[in-house]
């Protein structure tokens, strides 16, 4: 099938998936989401036995797109809920995938370029690249993507990278957990194919079972912690802070923040 914001390549049982919007550091629009879902889905359902995740030019994936942001603050709360769905369905289907997933980060991977990345079954970074959950910088909620990252981490350093806002670079996401390897520039590709190699000799039935068993122990907490995201997203996209960090992200100015709760 055609795709227009990524490419998609299927050689000797694996999958690549390349998100290709170079010029835009292949930021996230609502497009990119639907067509990673289509794309894992097909490679759910196709002989592919591994999935490769990677990012066209200079960045992984640099975040929500600047698109995607402008009339936010003019959209229905049905549209909102429509948004908040279709991530929460993003991040789902590629941890649910029954196939081992492999990103290869060569580049910054921010808000939901570190969900999609880090989110992955091996997570391979060049030195230095760059990660963060920057979402409360522009007075949003990282809702959907904090179940997985408790799960992942922990509630403890989780807090500090939602709460915080901050990028932390590859070295860092490694001592966290998020990351498997720092694996030099010149030698990511190398290394992908020799993990890939690894993995088309195990058994593809084996795989698929042993990922479905881990599903299947976290989904009872995790079925309610993306409800709970859900509502938390749907709620943060209609406060004075999502407006106007929204309003000043898009007018490049510092944002004057409501007084809390």
């Amino acid at each position: 099938m055609s795709y227009v914001t990524i490419l998609v390549t299927d050689v000797d049982g694996v999958r690549m998936i390349t998100l290709n919007r170079p010029e835009r550091r292949n930021a996230m629009t609502p497009e990119m989401q639907q067509e990673l879902i289509r794309a894992m889905e097909e490679a759910a359902a196709s002989d592919c036995s591994v999935v490769v995740f990677a990012g066209a030019g200079e960045a992984f994936c640099a975040g929500l797109d600047l698109s995607a942001l402008q009339g936010m603050n003019d959209k229905s709360a049905a549209e909102h809920t429509a948004d908040a769905e279709r991530i929460a369905r993003l991040f789902r289907t590629l941890y649910e995938l029954p196939k081992p997933t492999i990103a290869a980060v060569h580049g910054a991977a921010i808000a939901g370029g570190t969900g999609l990345a880090t989110m992955c079954d091996f997570t391979l970074a060049v030195p230095g690249a760059k990660f963060g959950y920057t979402e409360v910088k522009i007075g949003f909620v990282p809702a959907v993507v904090s179940a997985f990252l408790v799960l992942q981490i922990g509630e403890k350093p989780a807090r500090d990278l939602l709460l915080t806002g901050r990028i932390f670079t590859s070295e860092e996401a490694q001592r966290l957990g998020l990351v498997n390897e720092v694996v030099d520039a010149e030698k990511l590709t190398a290394r992908t194919l020799e993990l890939v190699g690894m993995l088309r000799a195990n058994s593809p039935e084996a795989m698929a079972a042993t990922k479905r068993l881990l599903r299947a122990q976290n989904k009872p907490w995790l079925d309610a912690a993306i409800a709970e995201a859900l509502a938390a997203n749907a709620e943060a996209r209609g406060t004075h802070d999502f407006r106007e960090g929204v309003a000043a992200f898009l007018e490049k100015r510092k944002p004057v923040w409501g007084r809390g709760l």
